[in-house]
């Protein structure tokens, strides 16, 4: 596997937010063979489904100065039944009083910011052959060219990408950060960012016109072969199932860290990005604040994992068993 399908399968493992503000542009399209359209949940849905919710994901208990935080691994791509915290997650969300997102992608300012950094981008055109592939990909999971046509490529295939299992029920408007920032700010709890937009952006833009043509073209190939929609549906089934002996074998079946260019790959865009995050998470704790902090949950596995680097900043870490 070369370094771009590497790029990828990182990727589809994370669905980074930053791809949360491009998927407003990308309406899906209705017709014949397309998946339904993502809902709003009524009032009543969303009660319903607090009520008979049931726990998902990963969720950790730090404990310092004589204070609770919590660490929750996510995933930005979810089916509308997950979206409702179950009684472990909705306990330790009412027990903090700040929730902490990799990016609040209900902040306004986040939202310009956002918009600012892909408009800076400008239009990159593709080889007319890799273009026409990528129109195909579009029509097949119905999304109008035009509606990403202002992004650049690597954002357009990474939109595609998270869009790839929504006939499985899987849709980045049922992400589990965006309803609990809702959620937060429902309960006037403090919602803050522990990353940039900038960051965020700079971490899904090729280094160069060859590097952006690759992986492209490689993220067509695994939209077309399924592999995208596989590897959405078995990280999603992981953190669905709170498999966490499955999540911490992630290296095993995920096939990014095969070579030196795949272990640089992931260094970069998991263990580069934890200190910062942990860093900020210790902040907001020794500022006497109770800290939800709900990040994907790949940000929590080995020991460059924020578990791990919690703990060596001297909090008692403790896994709370979520499992459905």
């Amino acid at each position: 596997m070369n370094s771009m399908q590497t790029w990828r399968r990182i990727l589809i493992g994370i669905v980074l937010p930053a791809l949360l503000l491009c998927l407003g542009c990308a309406r899906a399209q209705s017709g014949t063979g397309c998946p339904p359209a993502a809902q709003t949940p009524s009032r009543e849905r969303v009660q319903a489904g607090m009520r008979d919710a049931s726990d998902h994901g990963f969720l950790w208990r730090i404990s310092k100065n004589g204070r609770h935080s919590y660490l929750y691994g996510t995933v930005h791509v979810a089916k509308l039944d997950w979206m409702f915290p179950g009684p472990s997650v909705a306990h330790a969300l009412r027990a903090s009083d700040t929730l902490a997102l990799e990016l609040d992608m209900l902040d306004p300012q986040i939202q310009r910011r956002m918009a600012a950094g892909i408009a800076a981008r400008g239009n990159v055109e593709l080889p007319e052959a890799l273009a026409q592939r990528l129109h195909r990909q579009m029509r097949e999971l119905c999304v109008a060219p035009e509606a990403l046509a202002k992004l650049i490529p690597e954002m357009q295939i990474a939109t595609l990408t998270v869009l790839a299992a929504r006939s499985d029920g899987l849709d980045p408007a049922y992400g589990i950060d965006l309803f609990l920032a809702g959620l937060a700010r429902d309960a006037n709890k403090s919602v803050v960012s522990l990353e940039t937009p900038e960051l965020q952006l700079a971490a899904l833009q090729a280094q160069s016109a060859q590097e952006m043509v690759e992986l492209v073209d490689t993220g067509l190939a695994d939209l077309e072969a399924g592999r995208a929609r596989r590897m959405l549906t078995r990280v999603a089934g992981v953190w669905a199932a709170a498999d966490h002996a499955e999540l911490a074998r992630y290296d095993d079946w995920c096939e990014c860290r095969n070579t030196e260019v795949d272990r640089a790959a992931m260094k970069r865009l998991l263990d580069d990005r934890n200190p910062a995050l942990a860093e900020r998470i210790d902040a907001l704790h020794a500022g006497g604040q109770q800290v939800f902090a709900a990040v994907g949950s790949l940000h929590m596995i080995g020991a460059a994992g924020l578990p791990g680097l919690m703990q060596r900043r001297g909090y008692r870490v403790e896994r709370v068993d979520t499992r459905p």
